[in-house]
């Protein structure tokens, strides 16, 4: 069973930044995106952010400008760099991989981020 390993979360300030990381615990796949998503409480899990096999990437409009995720490929590591945070960034960030070929995705545990105004 592959396990997606993520760490970077923790309480800051606005406006400080943060990285978040995550890779799979064993590389057996091949990957077709790689996303990290968030969610609060008991509302929808939503997209933050998306690279593609391409290095095409997509962002929430509430990020742009502010968060930049990025990769390893030769470790299957995702990163996301995450500067000058809000308030509403405040969520559990869950890393995202898509399988090439199959579509299936896997995901991480979730990492807290809380940040105080």
């Amino acid at each position: 069973q592959v396990q997606l390993v993520e760490s970077g979360g923790g309480w800051v300030q606005a406006g400080a930044s943060l990285r978040l990381s995550c890779a799979p615990s064993r590389n057996t796949f091949a990957i077709n995106s790689m996303a990290w998503y968030r969610q609060v409480q008991d509302n929808e899990r939503e997209l933050v952010a998306r690279i593609n096999i391409d290095g095409s990437t997509n962002y929430a409009d509430s990020v742009k400008g502010r968060f930049t995720i990025s990769r390893n490929k030769a470790r299957n590591t995702v990163y996301l760099q995450m500067d000058n945070l809000k308030s509403e960034d405040t969520a559990v960030y869950y890393c995202n991989i898509r399988q090439l070929k199959t579509d299936r995705d896997y995901w991480g545990q979730g990492t807290q981020v809380t940040v105080s105004s």
